[in-house]
């Protein structure tokens, strides 16, 4: 049983309007492309999702290099989120089969956010992980919607694929719901996470790594 939650941090400070106008303009651009196109605009959400755990784990190691000091586990923690969002999207490439033009966007604006969320980390790691904990909150968001359309019969229910079935270890009978429904609680748990990580830059209080 999944017991996610719809969660919106409310700005207060600047860099957190900053971070939210920042989701907001890549919500804006991804609605342009694909819209309601569920499985597609997936692609594309776990495309620029799978670049900040990775860029966030590099600086962080270089950090930890530079600083001669134990990172306590959180390297690894951001790239096993990397490492998550990167089978969401194999798993959404299986699911919408892109074109090959459509491929090359996606890898185009990868190619582009991974130059500016590396440029916003340098300049503020807590904005940076702050846009992440936004940029989760959307797709939790997407993800919700993406269930009521396969509740309500508008997105046909069809059977989740392999590569689904055995990252997730679901029984062979797993349908596409039951695959949504454990993406949205990976994204949930990736919200909770950057906004923690985004607060504990804000008290200087770096949150360990959970096991």
């Amino acid at each position: 049983m999944s017991d996610f939650e719809l969660k919106h941090k409310t700005a207060s400070k600047l860099s957190e309007h900053i971070a939210y106008k920042i989701t907001q303009c890549l919500k804006f651009l991804l609605n342009i492309f694909y819209g309601k196109k569920y499985a597609k605009r997936a692609v594309i959400l776990e495309t620029i999702a799978a670049v900040p755990g990775m860029v966030a784990g590099m600086f962080n190691h270089l950090k930890a290099l530079r600083r001669m000091k134990d990172d306590e586990g959180w390297i690894r923690e951001l790239l096993d989120e990397a490492e998550n969002e990167r089978m969401h999207l194999m798993i959404f490439l299986d699911i919408a089969k892109p074109s090959w033009v459509e491929r090359t966007l996606v890898l185009f604006g990868q190619a582009i956010f991974i130059i500016v969320y590396s440029l916003i980390y340098v300049l503020s790691s807590k904005v940076a992980h702050r846009v992440v904990g936004y940029f989760e909150e959307e797709a939790c968001k997407s993800y919700t919607e993406y269930l009521s359309k396969i509740d309500d019969g508008e997105v046909e229910n069809v059977v989740a694929p392999q590569i689904a079935i055995d990252y997730y270890k679901l029984p062979s009978s797993a349908m596409l719901r039951d695959v949504i429904v454990k993406i949205r609680d990976d994204e949930a748990e990736h919200r909770d996470r950057n906004h923690s990580f985004a607060d504990a830059y804000e008290s200087n209080n770096l949150p360990k790594h959970q096991y």
